[in-house]
């Protein structure tokens, strides 16, 4: 079976996986358990209009999670099947052709099953870029970064992490002018990734800054 599973997918699995382990742990009410696990496979379900009855029966276990052993068991065997992220370093310099000695990450350092983007922070000149996949392609966004050294509400994943504000500059209409756009979003991309259970609020935000 090849993999179907996009990374978001597997981490709003790993959220409904959590709550039926909490669930497990803090009631003894045998209705309360069932709807827990209604309510996850229902979720997990719906992540996927279009399932094989193969594809459905990997993703049905999910309802004999009672703790953390059986939690990570599962999301192990469901991992074998995240499609990992596509990007080469050739890849990553076509997308950046101004930007003059870019310095992305090693790739072969990275879990590509752990990434719904590619991010990373020049300090040497305080750029924060993005990569994302969009519609088979990649897309890659540039801009200052300014940590705010609190923690804050990133407007990517909506996790609660430490952010900074990233601006993007455009040429304006008139000659000579520029605008910024941006918003505040996790300095840490690994953290946002990990928080990341939907690719709306990235592509949006990435689309934003392209227009």
């Amino acid at each position: 079976m090849e993999p179907f599973i996009r990374v978001d997918q597997f981490n709003f699995i790993s959220r409904q996986a959590r709550n039926l382990v909490n669930g497990h742990a803090t009631s003894n009410d045998k209705g309360v358990k069932q709807t827990i696990k209604s309510m996850a496979i229902e979720r997990v379900l719906a992540l996927f209009p279009e399932l094989t009855v193969e594809q459905e029966e990997l993703l049905q276990p999910i309802t004999t999670i009672k703790d953390k052993e059986d939690q990570e068991v599962y999301l192990a065997q469901l991992k074998k099947f995240v499609i990992p992220f596509k990007v080469t370093e050739q890849g990553m310099k076509k997308l950046f052709p101004k930007v003059k000695k870019l310095k992305p990450p090693v790739i072969e350092k990275l879990d590509l099953q752990e990434l719904c983007y590619l991010s990373w922070i020049d300090y040497s000149s305080n750029k924060k870029f993005i990569v994302i996949q969009s519609n088979g392609k990649l897309v890659g966004v540039y801009g200052s970064f300014d940590p705010i050294q609190q923690k804050g509400i990133c407007s990517l994943c909506n996790g609660h992490e430490e952010v900074g504000l990233f601006l993007a500059e455009k040429k304006g209409q008139v000659q000579g002018t520029f605008t910024k756009r941006g918003n505040y979003i996790c300095r840490d991309s690994e953290a946002c990734n990990h928080n990341m259970t939907s690719l709306d609020k990235l592509e949006e935000f990435v689309e934003r800054l392209k227009a």
